[in-house]
């Protein structure tokens, strides 16, 4: 392991294996590798140099006409989940930061969004998301159902855009955004598992997103806020990369928050710049 903790360690877990929150885990000495180290993940080889290439095609793009697309607190949701009003004041800072106008409850719709997602440079979802570990193309980000549309439960309901519809609809007109964000990942559906994770991570990757932010289990979403919102900060203000931004925010975050629970949930895979 490298002694620069600047230095990247990139972890390649299989299976059950994903879900494990690799900074939380200490050494003989009980220290934290967070502490020790700037950690990504990526499912495989083969996977870093899909992303690689997807960075070099992107940063060769003429950004004019990209802008940030942040979603907070899609409203209404499908039966059985609350709203998630940090999640809101989370978009709305982030979108401040970015200098750009978050999509917020009912505005926040499929089809608005999937209008919006090819010409986004950043795409930061915090809303409520489902993972299925059975069936990982099955998992899904929730947002706002058209008005009128029928709601028949969660995983039905007209406002989900799951990985497979990803997968299949900017698998060959790729996406622009340097980085994906599921945020505020509090389904209240059980288990957030390593085959759901990657399901939905996956799916972003093949679309051209060569780094992708996803929580390993279902977060509070006030410590979430606070994590997302120091991220973007040390990101776009302090000029470091993604993953360093990432460790930064987590070690700021333990200050407030010691118990790994809060603190380690995310994960970056990918690239790190």
């Amino acid at each position: 392991m490298p002694r620069n903790p600047t230095e990247k360690v990139i972890f390649m877990p299989q299976g059950a294996l994903f879900g494990v929150p690799f900074p939380a885990l200490q050494d003989k000495e009980g220290t934290y590798l967070l502490e020790k180290h700037t950690i990504l993940t990526s499912p495989s080889i083969q996977v870093l140099a899909q992303t690689a290439q997807q960075n070099q095609r992107i940063a060769q793009q003429n950004k004019a006409d990209h802008q940030p697309l942040i979603v907070g607190n899609p409203y209404p949701y499908p039966q059985g989940l609350a709203s998630l009003e940090n999640a809101r004041q989370e978009a709305i800072d982030i979108a401040n930061l970015l200098g750009t106008q978050p999509l917020l409850g009912q505005e926040a719709t499929k089809a608005q969004v999937l209008a919006q997602m090819p010409k986004a440079d950043i795409l930061h979802f915090a809303t409520h998301a489902s993972f299925n570990d059975q069936n990982g193309i099955q998992s899904a980000i929730y947002l706002t159902a058209e008005p009128g549309a029928p709601d028949d439960g969660l995983f039905q309901t007209p406002g989900r855009i799951t990985a497979e519809e990803i997968f299949n609809q900017f698998e060959n007109n790729p996406l622009n955004a340097r980085i994906a964000v599921l945020s505020a990942c509090d389904t209240g559906q059980g288990e957030i598992t390593g085959d759901g994770v990657i399901g939905l991570s996956r799916s972003l990757i093949a679309a051209g997103v060569p780094s992708v932010l996803v929580s390993l289990w279902s977060v509070n979403d006030a410590s979430t806020k606070t994590l997302m919102t120091e991220f973007y900060r040390q990101w776009q203000t302090e000029g470091v990369d993604k993953a360093t931004a990432l460790r930064n925010a987590m070690l700021k975050l333990k200050e407030q928050y010691p118990e790994p629970y809060y603190w380690s949930a995310f994960t970056l895979i990918g690239e790190a710049d």
